[in-house]
C-alpha cells in the first residue's frame, strides 16, 4: 500500500499476555490547494516568458484569482475522511504487528477479522466522517486533520473489540435506544458527567457488538447499568488508563481516556 497518509501520537498498549492494541492520529501530508497550485504554475510559465531585454512582461500580465470550478460538498469531505481512516487503521495493524514481529496477512472476509496464518483475532476502529459542521460547500481544502483517529486491537485469546469517539453521543439517541435503567442514572448526572458516561456507554456497547456481532439496536439495547458508577468514578479521575473491576461476559473493560478508546478484551 502506498504510504499517502501519516500515523502520529502513537500509542502502544500490551493488555494481557495474548491481548495488544494501539492508536495514532491520521493525517495526510500536506499539499498545495487548487488556488495556490494554479498561481504556481501561471507565476513559472510567467517567468519563464521574461526575455532578457523586457522584464516588462512579468508586470504586464493580465492576473487573476483563480478559484476551483467547484467546491467540495460536506458528503464528499465526508467520503474523503472515510477513505483516510480507512487507511489508517490499516497502516496502524501493520504497525503493531511490526512491533510484535509477527508477519501476517488479514482475512478480510469474514467477521471477527483474523489473521490467515496465526489466526490473531483483530478488531478497528476509526472516529468516522468530520461532516457534522460541515453542512456548507467548502472550497479549496479538506478539514481532515484534527478529527482523525484510529484504533486497532489484536488478541490471541478470542474475539475482541474496541471503539475510538471523538464526539459525544447525541442526547436525543440515548434515550432512544439505551435501557431505562441507564437512562435513569444519566440523568441524575450534572450534563457533563452525563456526556461522558453516555459516551463510555456507547463505546462499551459498540465494542461488543463488534465481539458478538449484534445488530445495532441489539447492542444498543443491552443494559450495562451496573458499570456505571465505576464508569462515573473513572471520569473523576487523572489516570491514563482504568480497567473496571467487573467482568462482562468473561471479558474486561478497559478505559485510555486521553486516547478516548475503551477496548474489550
Amino acid at each position: 500500500m502506498t504510504q499517502s497518509i501519516l500515523l502520529t501520537q502513537v500509542n502502544y498498549t500490551q493488555l494481557d499476555p495474548s491481548t495488544w492494541c494501539m492508536t495514532a492520529q491520521v493525517s495526510e501530508p500536506q499539499r498545495l490547494s487548487g488556488f495556490q497550485l494554479l498561481i504556481a504554475n501561471d507565476l513559472w510559465q510567467s517567468i519563464n516568458a521574461i526575455s532578457p531585454t523586457n522584464t516588462s512582461n512579468l508586470n504586464s500580465r493580465d492576473w487573476q484569482q483563480y478559484q476551483p470550478a467547484t467546491a467540495l460538498s460536506a458528503r464528499n469531505i465526508a467520503h474523503h475522511q472515510r477513505q483516510i481512516q480507512r487507511k489508517g487503521v490499516r497502516l496502524l495493524l501493520q504497525s503493531l504487528l511490526d512491533q510484535l514481529h509477527i508477519h501476517d496477512i488479514l482475512d478480510e472476509t469474514a467477521f471477527p477479522y483474523r489473521l490467515i496464518n496465526s489466526k490473531y483475532y483483530v478488531c478497528f476502529s476509526h472516529t468516522g466522517a468530520n461532516s457534522k459542521n460541515n453542512t456548507k460547500h467548502i472550497a479549496h481544502t479538506f478539514d481532515t486533520q484534527s478529527n482523525n483517529k484510529v484504533a486497532v486491537i489484536l488478541s490471541r485469546h478470542h474475539p475482541v473489540g474496541i471503539d475510538i469517539e471523538a464526539t459525544n453521543v447525541a442526547w436525543h439517541v440515548v434515550k432512544r435506544f439505551y435501557p431505562d435503567s441507564e437512562i435513569a442514572i444519566l440523568q441524575s448526572l450534572p450534563t457533563t458527567e452525563r456526556n461522558l458516561v453516555a459516551k463510555l456507554l456507547w463505546q462499551i456497547k459498540e465494542s461488543h457488538i463488534k465481539i458478538h456481532q449484534y445488530t445495532l439496536a441489539q447492542g444498543l439495547a443491552v443494559d450495562y447499568s451496573h458499570l456505571m458508577a465505576d464508569l462515573i468514578s473513572s471520569i473523576k479521575t487523572d489516570r491514563t488508563s482504568t480497567t473496571l473491576p467487573y467482568r462482562v461476559a468473561d471479558y474486561q473493560v478497559i478505559i485510555f481516556p486521553n486516547q478516548q478508546t475503551v477496548a474489550v478484551f
